[in-house]
């Protein structure tokens, strides 16, 4: 029997009993389904992490009080830890030279308002001049602030498109003033837009001069240094070796101890992100496993049932002249069409699933050709597995017990 003849055959035994090969598909359908719209979540999260979420160029790196917390036990040694001060940052600034420039930031929250219009819990970020270099802000409108208004620690600000949209509605908020916990500032640019993400909004932001904004809050908060290396990314290591060296000589540390103070570069923050979906991925992996386990064994009793119905038909078509491999081709063929069928339902509902935690939730999904061909290809195998002794028993039945079965 040639390959056409063979699929006809496969094609007609699924559809005579569609209603069971149905209820047939469902572990398949929601195993892949699992796998599929999870992997594009995954996929979305790291185009999204890669290119949006930490702001960081490749040739930047971040030194903070706390650096990348893992365990409740590693934030209570940072709370020992000693805060950055101006002090730090001036000398850094001043003595580096493997650093082409370095910047402060500060971060708080407080309340936003314009005529009769608030907006609370808006976060605060004090930076020095050259912050949008070094995190690539987007300025739509306006512009960013002078290192010339950072050190006379004007009364300016930036705004973010949240701030901007509850605030002044209509109206262009470039030039108008703004209060920010009741001191007025006057608003000199407006970010781009950046969206939501994990259901919190990126731009309900305002960044002043750090100048400006001890000046209202203090001096007692921890800054955060951004550093970019001389040399491009190649330079990183090298540039962060000489600053944690400076620092730990300021701090007078023994050289048995660790640091006082946390290094961030995007490089960490990338390879944290690859262990936290790397553990996702595995998490998704099996639990689709189980499911297409279920999905399997469901196919596989079912194609022993089909076996023992189509006794007959088997020992006739054996008697006219078919092989063993032919019957075996068939069955197998059957099994694989259900699988490929409950795959491809899978990946229409997992790309289903991936679009509306897009749309609604605000997770950024991304399912590739890549994504749904790893669905198919699970699916098939599933079905060809499960199939296969079903396949080889039907083929081993002999002729004339299969023509007096009843």
């Amino acid at each position: 029997m040639d390959f056409g003849e063979l699929f006809s055959q496969a094609l007609r035994a699924v559809r005579t009993n569609a209603l069971r090969s149905f209820l047939t598909l469902l572990g398949i359908v929601i195993g892949v389904g699992t796998l599929v719209g999870v992997i594009s979540v995954i996929s979305g999260l790291n185009i999204f992490v890669r290119d949006k979420l930490f702001g960081l160029a490749p040739d930047v790196y971040v030194i903070s009080r706390f650096g990348i917390i893992k365990s409740r036990e590693e934030f209570l040694d940072a709370l020992k830890r000693p805060r950055i001060t101006e002090d730090d940052f001036e000398r850094l600034r001043t003595d580096l030279r493997k650093a082409d420039q370095v910047g402060g930031m500060l971060q708080g929250a407080g309340t936003v308002q314009f005529g009769d219009r608030r907006l609370s819990n808006v976060r605060l970020t004090g930076t020095t001049a050259n912050y949008a270099d070094l995190m690539n802000l987007d300025i739509t409108a306006g512009r960013f602030f002078l290192d010339s208004e950072a050190r006379a620690a004007k009364a300016v600000a930036v705004i973010g498109w949240d701030v901007k949209d509850e605030l002044y509605r209509q109206l262009d908020p470039i030039g108008r003033e703004i209060r920010i916990d009741g001191a007025p500032y006057q608003v000199i640019g407006l970010l781009t837009q950046q969206g939501r993400m994990l259901g919190e909004s990126r731009d309900n932001v305002v960044i002043l001069p750090v100048d400006a904004f001890r000046r209202e809050y203090g001096t007692r908060g921890s800054l955060d240094l951004l550093v970019q290396a001389r040399g491009g990314v190649e330079g990183v290591d090298d540039s962060a070796d000489e600053a944690r060296a400076l620092l730990r000589a300021m701090r007078h540390t023994d050289f048995r101890a660790a640091d006082p103070f946390g290094v961030i570069t995007s490089e960490n923050l990338q390879e944290l992100w690859r262990q936290i979906s790397a553990a996702a991925f595995l998490l998704t992996m099996l639990i689709a496993s189980v499911s297409l386990g279920v999905g399997g064994i469901v196919i596989m009793n079912i194609m022993l049932v089909s076996v023992a119905e189509r006794t007959q038909e088997i020992g006739l078509r054996r008697a006219l002249g078919a092989r063993q491999r032919d019957v075996r081709r068939q069955f197998l063929l059957e099994a694989a069409l259900l699988s490929l069928a409950g795959g491809v339902a899978g990946v229409v509902l997992g790309g289903l699933v991936a679009l509306g935690v897009d749309r609604i939730a605000h997770f950024p999904a991304n399912l590739t050709p890549g994504i749904a061909a790893l669905g198919l290809g699970l699916s098939v195998a599933v079905g060809v597995t499960a199939g296969y002794w079903p396949a080889v028993h039907a083929s081993k039945l002999l002729p004339v017990d299969a023509l007096r079965a009843e």
